[in-house]
């Protein structure tokens, strides 16, 4: 009997054959963590050589960037008249909301009942030329009639009238007035008399002399939309050359001014809609901010 017996035979018998396996199992853990990162960025990625770089990937990117706190109003696209809640929103909220300058507070019916007993038509004509504190268009001339007229049938029904809010005109009817406007506009204008020293100013403009470092441009704003609250100090406005009220406003810097002007303010004792409740130019708004201010100082 004998006493050999076989040992297991390991299959790595000399040193190449170790080195062979131990450089085979660290490729295998490389391919493996290459497998794992390709993967996980299975995506493009952008560089030199790609269409990440070009031109009209770039705007995309920086597009919504260059556009913040801008809108575009395509000028050439039809008009598209807004609803009477709109319009009070954007305009007549600045003293119908609260009742300044002697304009009926929205939904005060005790305070709307003698206008409505007026009729539809008579309040109308008073929103859209003006009445009183009460500037024409709310002192926003870029609203259509129709958008006028919504705004007082809105006004008036959350006060108890049944008005019904007047629907766009037909677009024939749109088309007809351009074609017998034609012949008229043929006609030459009367000359406007050249404007002397003595003449009085237009209704709704306020007789101011001549400012250091104002422009046409903010005087005309003044005139046309500011004057409604600034003319009177109505709706908490400062009133236009009252250097204690503008004081503090002044205090707190022209971008401040801007800004507020611009974009609208919620004061303590009233409301500024954006631009005055009009649709001018940026340029022209700071304009207005600088005739006021240099009134005042």
């Amino acid at each position: 009997m004998s006493d050999a017996h076989t040992d297991p035979q390991s299959f790595i018998r000399t040193p190449k054959q170790l080195i062979i396996v131990v450089a085979g199992f660290f490729l295998v853990i490389v391919l493996g963590i290459i497998l794992l990162v390709t993967f996980a960025t299975n995506k493009p990625l952008g560089g030199a050589g790609t269409e990440s770089q070009s031109a009209q990937a770039v705007a995309a990117r920086v597009r919504p960037v260059a556009e913040e706190g801008f809108a575009f109003k395509d000028v050439n696209a039809p008009k598209v008249l807004q609803s009477g809640q709109a319009v009070y929103n954007a305009v007549c909220v600045a003293c119908h909301g609260t009742g300044a300058a002697g304009a009926p507070k929205f939904g005060d019916a005790g305070a709307w009942s003698a206008r409505i007993a007026q009729g539809y038509d008579t309040l109308v004509q008073h929103a859209i030329q003006g009445i009183r504190a009460m500037p024409a268009k709310g002192g926003n001339p870029d609203l259509d009639n129709i958008e006028v007229a919504r705004a007082v049938a809105y006004m008036a029904n959350q006060a108890g009238a049944k008005f019904k809010e007047p629907e766009a005109p037909a677009q024939a009817n749109a088309a007809a007035q351009p074609t017998a406007a034609a012949p008229a506009a043929a006609a030459p204008a009367p000359a406007q008399p050249a404007a002397t020293p003595g003449t009085p100013p237009t209704a709704g403009a306020i007789a101011t002399p001549a400012i250091a470092g104002n422009n046409a441009a903010g005087k005309a704003l003044f005139n046309a939309t500011c004057t409604a609250c600034h003319g009177a100090g109505i709706a908490g406005a400062p009133k236009f050359g009252d250097k204690a009220a503008w004081a503090p406003r002044i205090a707190q810097g022209k971008d401040t001014l801007y800004q507020h002007a611009i974009k609208g303010f919620q004061g303590e004792f009233g409301t500024m809609p954006p631009k005055g409740g009009s649709s001018a130019p940026d340029a022209d708004v700071k304009a207005a901010v600088d005739y006021m201010v240099a009134a005042a100082k």
